[in-house]
């Protein structure tokens, strides 16, 4: 399994190390912030073209190959501009962290699924968000460092080495899964399929947990600042977010798999701890900014295990890329659209009504979590 979590950090060092030395004087490259939205699009938009895609291919040529393939050609877009140095591979080497991190994410994730019984679903979930929790938090911590060292350079120089020694250890560490084999699916029975509450369900609580999570990274430190705190303060707050979040996924998954928790129960939950965290970010002060980012983390980091163990479980385990690529999608789109609708009401109110229409959401989506009387672990009905 350590190969797995060694990719789900890789993933997430590389996504916000270069994410967050891409704002300051890291590279000539970036000449204004249409230039600055426009890499850090590049990046997330790979990913929400390309995970299904891959998930799919994951279900059909099996997890490993197409997870070690991602992880070489993450080093190898790495490396261009390590070597090149121009704000033209800038964009390319971009485009090509995106595409490989949509290969190997969701493939790694197939493979945390594929390598666990279902009664250890939840641990090993929650140990592979912990570790990519802890890519999130390092990366932009690490990559200013190496940033201020080398430059932009040496940043990429590194994923491109980092990328280089997970896949020779996944290559050599992780065992074959063959891909299973599986009746052949029409548009209209995937369709079905995704449409089914047992992946709707999970798959909208994981988008909106990490809707919250990223309004935290994006807006707190701006609640912050507002409030005359300092940016150690705000880099504070951001980072006791990914921590809480680090530390909370793995006991979730413990207390899923024992049986202490439900997947019902324990999503609602994290849901309304999460829109309890945004209520808190509409307080004054340093008090409001921590309590939120506490908050936020707690309840993502209680969602995003027991969504995906309960994807894991309803899952044919021939499709398991695909739900999982989809899946990935949904969060992708999550991290997209939560900032946009935090935006758009701080446009035309305050950024207090913002948190406060995303936290209403989310409270919402746990009382229709809670009314629901299925559970998410029914497993999908296929053709055979």
């Amino acid at each position: 399994m350590w190969p797995l979590y060694a990719a789900g950090f890789t993933t997430a060092f590389g996504a916000h190390g270069v994410a967050a030395s891409l704002g300051g004087d890291a590279t000539d490259a970036v000449t204004s912030l249409l230039v600055l939205g426009g890499l850090l699009a590049l990046y997330d938009g790979a990913e929400v073209v390309l995970k299904p895609v891959f998930g799919t291919l994951a279900d059909r040529v099996g997890a490993r190959p197409v997870m070690v393939g991602g992880l070489i050609a993450f080093a190898v877009a790495s490396a261009l501009y390590a070597v090149a140095d121009s704000p033209g591979w800038l964009w390319a080497a971009r485009l090509g962290q995106g595409a490989a991190a949509s290969a190997f994410s969701p493939s790694a994730s197939a493979l945390v699924a594929r390598l666990n019984p279902a009664a250890k679903h939840g641990r090993a979930f929650g140990s592979y968000g912990f570790h990519k929790s802890i890519g999130y938090t390092l990366g932009p911590l690490l990559g200013g460092v190496l940033v201020w060292a080398g430059g932009l350079r040496l940043l990429f120089a590194v994923l491109a080495v980092l990328g280089t020694a997970v896949a020779v250890w996944a290559a050599l560490a992780v065992p074959v899964v063959p891909p299973l084999p599986k009746a052949r699916q029409t548009v209209f029975d995937l369709a079905r399929r995704l449409a089914d509450p047992s992946f709707l369900a999970p798959t909208a609580a994981l988008a909106a947990a990490t809707a919250a999570l990223s309004v935290g990274v994006g807006f707190l430190p701006v609640s912050g600042r507002a409030a005359g705190l300092g940016t150690v303060a705000t880099g504070a707050a951001v980072s006791v977010l990914a921590a809480c979040a680090a530390l909370v996924q793995p006991r979730a998954g413990r207390a899923l798999d024992d049986g202490r928790l439900t997947t019902r129960s324990g999503l609602a939950a994290g849901l309304l701890t999460t829109s309890a965290g945004l209520a808190c970010a509409m307080l004054p002060g340093l008090t409001g900014v921590l309590l939120a980012a506490a908050l936020i983390g707690a309840g993502t980091g209680l969602v995003t295990p027991l969504g995906f163990a309960s994807l894991a479980t309803a899952t044919p385990a021939a499709r398991i890329g695909q739900t999982m690529g989809a899946a990935e999608l949904g969060r992708e789109l999550g991290d997209a659209g939560g900032p946009l609708l935090v935006a758009a009401v701080a446009t035309s109110t305050t950024l207090t009504h913002g948190y406060a229409v995303l936290a209403v959401l989310l409270a919402s989506g746990a009382a229709l979590r809670l009314a629901h009387r299925r559970t998410t672990a029914t497993p999908y009905r296929t053709k055979t």
